[in-house]
């Protein structure tokens, strides 16, 4: 009696080639998943803001650095798809599901990434568990 292969028994997910494509994205271009690169300078840029915007009404308060990143966060994502720094690098947070992301889903995923841990953990779809838990993913625009 012939067995199965490994990838087709009952809870087995077959490998992706590329970041993405269990989410029905594109390889490249348009609606692809950010890379690395791309994330990183956003994060750089959007934290660069904050900083300025902490020195400029709190004389650089660390704290107050992280909630002024976190409300750009909050509010950036649901109004013009995403932070500056990531319009900036040409990507914009969607929902999985589609659709409008909504409120909630960016507070979950800027808690999270302010915790900063969560948005190390990466599946192979180069989400963070950030993305995960709030059901978003980060593509280019």
């Amino acid at each position: 009696m012939p067995q199965n292969p490994p990838s087709s028994r009952s809870g087995d997910i077959a490998p992706s080639r590329y970041p993405g494509e269990r989410l029905g994205l594109p390889e490249a271009g348009p609606h692809s998943v950010g890379r690395l690169g791309r994330r990183l300078g956003a994060i750089v840029i959007d934290w660069a803001l904050a900083s300025l915007i902490s020195f400029a009404f709190f004389r650089y308060d660390q704290w107050a650095t992280l909630g002024v990143f976190a409300l750009m966060q909050i509010v950036f994502i649901p109004t013009i798809g995403g932070s500056i720094g990531h319009r900036v690098f040409g990507m914009r947070v969607v929902a999985v599901a589609g659709g409008w992301i909504g409120v909630w889903r960016p507070i979950v995923r800027t808690v999270l990434l302010c915790i900063v841990i969560p948005a190390l953990v990466w599946d192979s779809d180069q989400r963070g568990f950030h993305d995960k838990v709030a059901g978003t993913v980060l593509i280019r625009a």
